[in-house]
C-alpha cells in the first residue's frame, strides 16, 4: 500500500499540475487567435518595422478574393492600422488604432463578444464617428460610454490630423496589455481621416477552420504573396511558442523529479519487504530456486506494485482533469495578475492521452530500476543463515 499510494499520489499531483499549465497555455493561444492575432496575418514588409500608415497593402480586394478561394479559410478581414495619440479632457495615451469593417471583423475575431459596456458599433451619432476601446484604456483616459476622444494621427501625406470620436463600447479580454493599447473605429472614418486609398489596407487577417491548418496554409500564402509579409500567429507572437516549448521541457523535468523521489520510496519499501521475508527467501534458495528467479521475483513484484499505483494515479488524474476541464478553475483572487500577463483567470486543465501512455512507460522503467538494489540485496542472503532468521 505504501508503494501503491506513493506512486498514485505522486503521479496525480504531477499530472494535474501539468494539466493546469497546459490549460493556461491553450487558453492563451485561443485568446490570441480569437481576439488579437487570428491564424495568419499579411502586411507590407515595412509595416512590421514602423507600424506607420505609410506602409500599406495595395490591391486589397484582389488579394482577399484569392485568400477566400483557398480551402481551409473560414473568414478574412482587412484593417487599417496606425499608431496615434488618444486624448480626453483629463488624460492622454499612445494607442494602436484599428480601422475595421465591423461585419467582417465579427467573422474573424471575438472582440464583439468581449463587450462589457455599451455595444459593438450598433449605436451611431449623426455627426460624430464612433469607437470601441479596452476597459484598461477606458479607465486610463476616464472615457466612459458617450465620452468624446480625440485621436491625433499622421495622414499618408505626412500631415498631423485630428479626429473626434464618441465611445459606444468598452471591451475586456484576458489580456490587459492588449486592452490598454487598442482602439477600434470604423474603417471608413479612419480612411477619411488619414487619406488611405479605397483599395489599400494595413493588415489582412485570416481565420482558418482549424488551427492545425496554420502550418500547412501559411507556406502557400507566402509563395502566393511573395512581395508581402505573411506570418502565422506563431511568428507574430513568438513568446507564446516559446512558452509552449518551455512548458513541454518543464513537464518532463517535473516528472523526472517525481520519478526520482518515487525510486527512493520504492527502494525503501522493497528493502523492508525483503527484510521481513528473509526466512522465506532463504527457504526458496535452500530448496533450489536459482538466483535469476529470485531476482525476477523481486523485480516483477516491484513493477506490478508500481503499475497498480500508476493505474490508480492515472484514473484519479483523468477523472479530476476531466471534471475541472468542463467546470474550469477560477483564480479570481489573482485575476489581475494573470491578465497582466495575458492569461485568463479561469483555467480549464487538459492533458493529451499520449501523455498518460508516456507516463505508463516511464513508471515501468522507474520500477525496474528501483528493483535492482532490493533484488541484489536478496541475492546476497545465505540460505543456511536466512532459514534460521526469526520471523
Amino acid at each position: 500500500m505504501v508503494v501503491i499510494m506513493a506512486v498514485a499520489l505522486g503521479l496525480f499531483g504531477t499530472i494535474f499540475m501539468i494539466a493546469l499549465m497546459n490549460g493556461a497555455i491553450n487558453q492563451k493561444i485561443d485568446a490570441s487567435i480569437s481576439n488579437e492575432i487570428s491564424n495568419i496575418q499579411i502586411h507590407n514588409p515595412k509595416f512590421l518595422e514602423d507600424k506607420s500608415i505609410d506602409y500599406l497593402i495595395n490591391h486589397t480586394s484582389q488579394i482577399i478574393r484569392k485568400i477566400k478561394s483557398t480551402e481551409g479559410v473560414q473568414a478574412v478581414c482587412r484593417r487599417t492600422k496606425s499608431t496615434a495619440m488618444a486624448s480626453t479632457a483629463t488624460s492622454g495615451s499612445g494607442v494602436m488604432v484599428n480601422g475595421i469593417i465591423p461585419r467582417e471583423e465579427k467573422n474573424v475575431t471575438d472582440i464583439y463578444k468581449c463587450i462589457i459596456e455599451g455595444s459593438y458599433f450598433e449605436e451611431s451619432y449623426r455627426m460624430t464617428p464612433t469607437m470601441v476601446l479596452g476597459k484598461k484604456l477606458s479607465d486610463k483616459l476616464k472615457a466612459g460610454i458617450g465620452s468624446k476622444v480625440v485621436l491625433t494621427i499622421q495622414s499618408v501625406s505626412g500631415d498631423i490630423t485630428y479626429g473626434l470620436y464618441r465611445v459606444v463600447g468598452i471591451f475586456k479580454t484576458s489580456n490587459t496589455m492588449f486592452d490598454e493599447m487598442n482602439i477600434y473605429v470604423e474603417n471608413k472614418s479612419l480612411v477619411d481621416l488619414t487619406g488611405v486609398g479605397p483599395d489599400q489596407t494595413s493588415e489582412i487577417a485570416i481565420l482558418l477552420y482549424n488551427n492545425e491548418l496554420t502550418d500547412k496554409i501559411t507556406p502557400v500564402f507566402k509563395k502566393e504573396f511573395s512581395e508581402l509579409s505573411v506570418q502565422s500567429w506563431k511568428e507574430v507572437d513568438p513568446s507564446v511558442v516559446a512558452m509552449v516549448s518551455l512548458l513541454d521541457q518543464f513537464s518532463y523535468f517535473m516528472l523526472a523529479i517525481i520519478m526520482v523521489a518515487l525510486v527512493f520510496v520504492i527502494v525503501n519499501a522493497m528493502l523492508m519487504a525483503i527484510l521481513e521475508r528473509t526466512k522465506e527467501i532463504g527457504m526458496l534458495m535452500a530448496i533450489g530456486m536459482n538466483k535469476k528467479r529470485i531476482f525476477l521475483m523481486i523485480m516483477m513484484e516491484t513493477i506490478f506494485l508500481s503499475i497498480t499505483g500508476a493505474i490508480v494515479g492515472i484514473i484519479l488524474s483523468a477523472a479530476t482533469v476531466g471534471f475541472t476541464y468542463h467546470k474550469g478553475i477560477n483564480f479570481a483572487s489573482v485575476a489581475e495578475g494573470f491578465e497582466s500577463f495575458g492569461y485568463s483567470a479561469l483555467i480549464h486543465p487538459t492533458v493529451q492521452t499520449t501523455f498518460y501512455i508516456t507516463i505508463g512507460f516511464i513508471v515501468i522503467i522507474t520500477a525496474a530500476i528501483a528493483s535492482i538494489w532490493p533484488a541484489r540485496k536478496a541475492l546476497k542472503l545465505q540460505p543456511a543463515n536466512a532459514v534460521r532468521e526469526d520471523a
